[in-house]
């Protein structure tokens, strides 16, 4: 006994027995196998459903706990409390991207909610689980002894789908762990199609089939380096986010609508964490939450009066799951050892696997149709010699000396080919004679007497002839490739006919990976923003081009507070979608933001709140925009803030003026940086792009104006308040910055909707500094100047009233006249209305053809020459 007995290092024993565990637990537990994409709980489900319980998608549902006491007993050595939960999942639609069983029950919630005990729930396969069994009997794959040896079961499924892919996984082993994403079906097949297409297609094009996972559970997928990454190595990181919608009420607040989470957050933790996070007073501006969900989420979330929904919207991205990340790890059993996938692995793995079903299943139908076949053969030659093989078989004694003498007896080949049978290669040829297997003997002495008969004769032939052609077309796909591949895909394609979905997960651009202006239209743009705050983009075709002198178009839908106090537009400027937008405000500040940005709303409606779209301060208004067209070098890198991009002019209400180089403002913010410094009593006029030599007008409430060198202002930094530009006398102000441009006029409008164009010849040059001379002569019949601005003979002029009426007209319309005149009417205004913004706008070429023939009609009804208003200049002050 002794001798049995003998000592071994303990770590080494430990090291050689958890190693041995490690490889069980690897193989025959977590990992899914790369050909069927199933764990082997998955797979002895599934076969038992299929195989012992006959549960096809036609049948009728049967318990859960025969399903799970067949696939235990049978096949799957382990507690119903890990089979159960097996069982369910693969029945949950937001847990599978296709579901495998057809669940009818409790089977739990996307909340988290348990399912009912499996003594009340039913299930059976559905068309997928079908799919995954498909010619199952017809060894496509190995079978294996069962772990008590008393009936095998299939190494791996045949797998008409390919579900590594399309469903995914996660499994956590010993020292290694999967996670695998589900990607839409119809878009596999089609990868896998273009695979077998051309065996060498790039991940790039591979993208044009497969754009990346699309989870069971709907949401939105951030990025593209992720997907790139797991594509090219079976690692990466997916960035997930739900879905949020504003709302913004008739009573001012807002409303925050939760419609998509990210796949595999569970509703109602995100929303004990949103609770949470408010009573802590980490979100501050949420008043109250509702779960209005169903089968589909919608949770409400209610802001407060005051609260701007964007930045409630960034918190709950930041601070919940909200937004989330799937890690890739697309770690398979590939040829029984765990493999890091690529997504070509993954394809080819599918492929070779279908190759291999495809190549055995037309084995075995050969095999068998060769086997009918042979029985054929000897019932055609029974009866071409029946009654030799009557005579025999009645002279017998019993059925062993009938076989004997039948396969005694024996006949030229010939005979056989003239009957039409082929001529193999089979045990029946002996040299030039047909002798009979016992195969064929057995099926000769099993005929039937009714087949005996003309018309059964002619059945057995027509078979015959049949199976022939069968035969033939099973030995060219086994000889043929480009046949088996060809099999493959026609396969595929009906399954994707009949089963394929619709992506449930867009893939969008992540924050700085790609320029979103690439899927954005360069439009033009009418920008518009009230004196309340109120701030909309309009595309500027909305806007007919009238004829001066016409009533205009509803414009912004203007917000009254109460008797006394209307909403009116204070700015409005014409831009295009991919264009910057600086906005200055009363404090010195400026904010960056895209024209895209900006919430886009009918020419009537009133938009949105600039609060809700700039992280203004409580005290802060807009006092000044200014637009930047988006510039790229040869690279197409965006270089619209660079050092050779010119300055920005500051003028301010004291007719102070500061040159700024653009380059300062490169560094932008969200919350804004510093533009200008502001004396007390003093606010920002107006801004503009120029290139550090231009030649600039400062024109004033009461109708004066100078023209100065920018050159005699030199650069400064942004936090400075600049030179005077010009001296206001009394209660005067300045109200308008145009620059010089001999191509141009200075267009100059009133508050009673007077205006006329001068030429920049009328303005000398003066040194900055001084009070100004004449720019139009202000009496009661014109107020006082309410803008001005340069235009070119073919710019249009957008005109804003105080009342929200809007007119668009050709400045060719508009005469010259002096710089000491009053001008010509540009707009009917209602007693009381006072025009309040103007702005120049370049048409586009589209407009310009399209509005020609209506503009120059009612140009002609209306054309009036306004001498009556013009008056001779009164010289110099």
């Amino acid at each position: 006994m002794s001798d049995a007995i003998r000592p071994i290092n303990v770590a080494d024993e430990m090291s050689k027995s958890f190693l041995d565990y490690s490889m069980s637990v690897i193989i025959s537990r977590a990992l899914p196998d790369a050909r069927d994409g199933l764990k082997p709980s998955q797979r002895r489900l599934l076969y038992a459903m299929h195989h012992d319980l006959s549960l096809s998608p036609s049948k009728a549902h049967l318990k859960c706990a025969r399903i799970v006491g067949d696939t235990m007993g049978k096949y799957h050595p382990h507690g119903d409390g890990a089979i159960y939960p097996t069982l369910v999942n693969m029945a949950q639609p937001w847990t599978m991207r296709e579901t495998l069983v057809d669940g009818q029950g409790n089977f739990g919630s996307v909340e988290g909610d348990a399912p009912a005990a499996m003594r009340y729930t039913e299930a059976r396969l559905t068309h997928m689980g079908t799919a995954m069994m498909t010619d199952l009997e017809k060894e496509t794959v190995d079978l294996v002894a069962t772990y008590d040896e008393t009936r095998d079961e299939p190494v791996v499924l045949p797998a008409a789908i390919p579900n590594l892919l399309v469903n995914g996984g996660t499994g956590i082993a010993v020292g290694m762990a999967t996670n695998i994403p589900a990607h839409n079906m119809g878009e596999v097949i089609d990868g896998v199609c273009a695979r077998i297409d051309n065996p060498h297609i790039t991940i790039d094009e591979m993208k044009e089939f497969i754009k990346g996972p699309d989870f069971a559970s709907a949401c939105e997928i951030r990025g593209y380096k992720g997907i790139d990454s797991y594509f090219h190595t079976g690692r990466g990181s997916i960035k997930m986010r739900g879905k949020i919608e504003i709302e913004e009420k008739a009573s001012g607040t807002a409303v925050l609508t939760i419609t998509q989470v990210p796949h595999g957050v569970n509703r109602a933790t995100l929303q004990q964490r949103i609770a949470e996070l408010v009573r802590e007073k980490v979100l501050t501006d949420i008043s109250g939450m509702r779960d209005l969900s169903d089968e589909e989420t919608r949770i409400e979330i209610t802001l407060k009066r005051d609260a701007r929904p964007q930045v409630v919207v960034n918190q709950i991205f930041k601070l919940t799951s909200m937004e989330t990340s799937f890690g890739v790890n697309m770690l398979a059993i590939h040829e029984r050892r765990p493999k890091q996938l690529s997504l070509m692995d993954a394809l080819d793995a599918f492929i070779e696997h279908r190759r291999d079903v495809v190549i055995r299943r037309t084995r075995y139908l050969l095999k068998k149709a060769e086997a009918r076949a042979e029985n054929l053969e000897a019932f055609l030659l029974a009866l071409g010699h029946l009654d030799d093989f009557i005579k025999i078989i009645r002279d017998s004694k019993n059925r062993e000396e009938a076989r004997d003498r039948l396969k005694a007896y024996d006949f030229p080949v010939k005979t056989a080919e003239s009957l039409g049978i082929l001529i193999r290669e089979q045990p029946s040829i002996k040299g030039d004679r047909y002798i009979f297997t016992d195969r064929q003997v057995n099926a000769i002495l099993e005929l039937r007497l009714y087949q005996l008969t003309g018309m059964e004769q002619d059945k057995v032939k027509l078979e015959y002839d049949k199976l022939l052609d069968e035969i033939k077309d099973y030995i060219d796909i086994l000889g043929s490739e480009v046949r088996v591949l060809t099999i493959i895909k026609d396969e595929l394609l009906e399954i994707k006919e009949k089963h394929a979905t619709p992506r449930r997960c867009p893939i969008l651009p992540d924050e700085g990976e790609i320029a979103i202006e690439d899927l954005i239209a360069n439009d033009g743009m009418i920008v518009t923003l009230s004196n309340r705050g109120y701030i909309k983009r309009t595309p500027s075709a909305e806007y007919r081009v009238q004829a001066r002198g016409g009533k205009g178009v509803r414009g912004m839908e203007t917000k009254t507070k109460n008797d006394e106090e209307q909403d009116f537009v204070e700015h409005l400027f014409s831009a295009q979608a991919h264009d910057y937008l600086m906005f200055f405000t009363n404090t010195g500040r400026v904010y960056v933001e895209r024209v895209y940005g900006l919430p886009e709303g009918s020419r009537a409606s009133k938009g949105r709140n600039i609060k809700n779209v700039l992280n203004l301060q409580p005290e802060e208004k807009i006092a000044a925009t200014l637009r930047l067209e988006r510039k790229t070098n040869e690279d197409g890198d965006d270089v619209t803030f660079g050092e050779d991009n010119g300055f920005v002019l500051f003028a301010t209400r004291s007719g102070k003026v500061k040159k700024t180089s653009l380059s300062d403002f490169r560094n932008y913010r969200k919350d804004g940086i510093i533009a200008i410094k502001l004396e007390e009593d003093n606010e920002l006029i107006d801004c503009r792009l120029t290139s550090g030599t231009n030649e600039v007008i400062l024109v004033t409430r009461k109708g004066l104006s100078l023209r100065f060198n920018e050159e005699q202002a030199r650069s400064m930094g942004r936090n400075t308040a600049g030179v005077q530009g010009i001296k206001p006398v009394g209660d005067d102000y300045v109200v308008g910055l145009a620059l010089v441009d001999d191509e141009g006029t200075l267009l100059v409008a009133s508050e009673n909707g007077i205006g006329k164009r001068s030429p920049f010849g009328d303005y000398r040059a003066q040194t900055r500094g001084g009070k100004g001379i004449i720019t139009m002569k202000c009496t009661e019949k014109t107020g006082d100047v309410a803008g001005a601005v340069m235009v070119l003979p073919g710019d249009e002029l957008m005109l804003m009233t105080s009342d929200g009426q809007s007119i668009r007209i050709r400045c060719a319309d508009i005469r010259e006249a002096g710089r000491n005149t009053q001008g010509v009417k540009l707009v009917t205004m209602k007693d009381g209305v006072k025009l309040q913004d103007i702005a120049r706008v370049v048409p586009d070429a589209e407009e310009e053809e399209a509005d020609d023939a209506e503009g120059s009609e009612e140009a002609s009804a209306t054309a009036e020459d306004g001498a009556e208003n013009e008056a001779p200049e009164s010289g110099e002050e």
